[in-house]
């Protein structure tokens, strides 16, 4: 057991680059935790609680490393209504079902479903977050001075060319180094922008147990359940989007199942600790791979950071320019959008650039990630079977003397091909003898087995003999299970026979 959640390499594999990536984390989670919490209507401290327990939760029980899990603007806005209505006692008691929800999917081993994910929906996922990143930075650069564009500008400068600086460009993580001088810029010049410290009141005491104070009652729990599903779902569908992503970028595996139940885990932890629910980030996941984060360790560190940080050197933290951490999410913002997928629009297939495009419309004009990828997933879905169709068709041939006529059908049969399935057949013809050859053929569903039904006992009714051959085992096992034509006695029912 310990091993498992404790593998050297994971964790001790690339100390530096992970120690020095969780900080630029842990600065970059700060002001989004503080403005998810304000989304959800809590105080701060709520949020920044809940993404020091997740961060630190996760790096030990989830099933992705490297990836970082926080209090997010996705969840904040499930939890609005919630807290208007009920308060916070309500959210937690919320955010610890929510993690038991995560956990018994981890169990059921539904995070192997994202195998049903089409890669247009990750693209129209990763560009439509993108997308929403960057917007999420305009309310900082808009009715403001001058020197905030300067000063975001001088910050997107830093973190494209400081990398190319010989030696001491590869040691540090740019991101780290715009966070620092521009901080001090605006300290020793004495600018007046908006800080850190203006976006709310950082909390000066560590995070205590606390259960939720509420009656424990069948009332209560049909008061948050529902949010508990919706936040569960939501969750576990960004989480495992996310670490498909830092999959590829990293081109390393996770585990999709341990993955649900260290976000159950987390959310449990976070919601006795007095924090929101939550999930991973993309945002900050790049932020982290990007400034080299690999391991565990990187996750581990940007929730302890987070929480030394706004504890203990508060006075220093709110000093920090919301410009800088504005040019840093830009940047996550640019290299997270899938460039590449814009000139493929001429190459690739309509149907899925419809999908890529229709993902990116729904979940930026809802902020619902989870309505995005839902409506791609059921359009690309569409889009499979009216193609997969197209390919069902059937060869005629006749014996010698025409009363026997053999329909040879090839392809797949199921409910958006059933109905050309049955129109094959002419049942004005006269024939003695009609044979059914799906020897080349496969029955998916019941519409399939309907239609041969129907056009059987037509055919019969018309006065030709009619058999079906040629089934493999799984055509059998279906026909012979839901399929009527060949019981008399069903036959009798449906005809009003008794």
């Amino acid at each position: 057991m310990v091993k498992r959640f404790f593998k050297k390499e994971e964790w001790f594999g690339n100390v530096k680059n992970d120690t020095l990536s969780g900080l630029v984390v842990a600065l970059a989670l700060i002001p989004e935790a503080i403005a998810f919490s304000i989304i959800a209507g809590v105080d701060p401290k709520v949020g920044l609680y809940a993404s020091f327990c997740i961060a630190v939760v996760t790096a030990f029980f989830g099933g992705r490393p490297g990836m970082i899990s926080a209090a997010t603007g996705a969840m904040a806005l499930l939890m609005v209504t919630l807290v208007k209505e009920y308060g916070l006692e309500y959210l937690l008691a919320a955010t610890l079902l929510t993690g038991f929800f995560q956990i018994v999917a981890g169990y059921l081993q539904l995070g192997r479903f994202m195998s049903f994910v089409p890669r247009a929906v990750v693209v129209g996922f990763v560009n439509a977050l993108a997308i929403l990143i960057f917007m999420a930075q305009l309310p900082e650069l808009t009715d403001v001075t001058w020197h905030v564009y300067a000063l975001t500008l001088a910050g997107l400068g830093i973190i494209y060319l400081f990398p190319y600086i010989p030696k001491i460009g590869t040691m540090l993580p740019s991101p780290l180094v715009t966070i620092v001088v521009l901080t001090i810029v605006v300290y020793v010049m004495g600018i007046d922008v908006r800080t850190v410290g203006d976006m709310g009141q950082l909390p000066d005491t560590l995070p205590i147990f606390l259960f939720p104070d509420i009656p424990l009652s069948f009332e209560t729990l049909m008061i948050i359940l529902p949010y508990s599903i919706s936040l569960a779902a939501v969750g576990l569908l960004e989480s495992l989007m996310t670490a498909t992503i830092v999959d590829d970028m990293t081109d390393t595996t996770s585990d999709a199942n341990r993955e649900c139940k260290g976000q159950g885990v987390a959310n449990i932890v976070s919601g006795l600790m007095g924090g929101m629910a939550g999930c991973a980030m993309i945002g900050q996941s790049v932020i982290n791979v990007k400034s080299g984060g690999r391991g565990r360790l990187s996750t581990f560190l940007a929730g302890l950071f987070l929480l030394i940080m706004v504890v203990f050197l508060s006075d220093i933290i709110s000093i920090i320019p919301m410009a800088a951490l504005v040019s840093v999410m830009i940047m996550v913002s640019i290299g997270t959008f899938d460039w590449g997928s814009v000139k493929k629009l001429k190459t690739l297939p309509l149907s899925t650039n419809i999908v890529m495009l229709a993902t990116v419309g729904v979940t930026v004009g809802t902020h619902n990630l989870a309505a995005g990828v839902f409506t791609g997933v059921l359009l690309a879905s569409l889009f499979f079977a009216n193609k997969i169709s197209h390919f069902m068709y059937c060869e005629t041939s006749y014996s010698e003397d025409n009363k026997i006529k053999t329909y040879k059908f090839v392809g797949q049969v199921f409910f958006n091909s059933s109905d050309k399935f049955y129109k094959t057949f002419d049942f004005r013809e006269v024939v003695d003898r009609v044979i059914i050859d799906l020897t080349r053929a496969h029955f998916w569903d019941i519409s399939a087995v309907y239609a041969l039904d129907k056009a059987v006992i037509k055919l019969r009714r018309e006065g030709a003999e009619v058999e079906v051959v040629g089934q493999n085992e799984a055509n059998a096992t279906i026909i012979d299970r839901f399929g009527i034509h060949d019981k008399p006695e069903e036959i009798e029912k449906i005809m009003g026979g008794h």
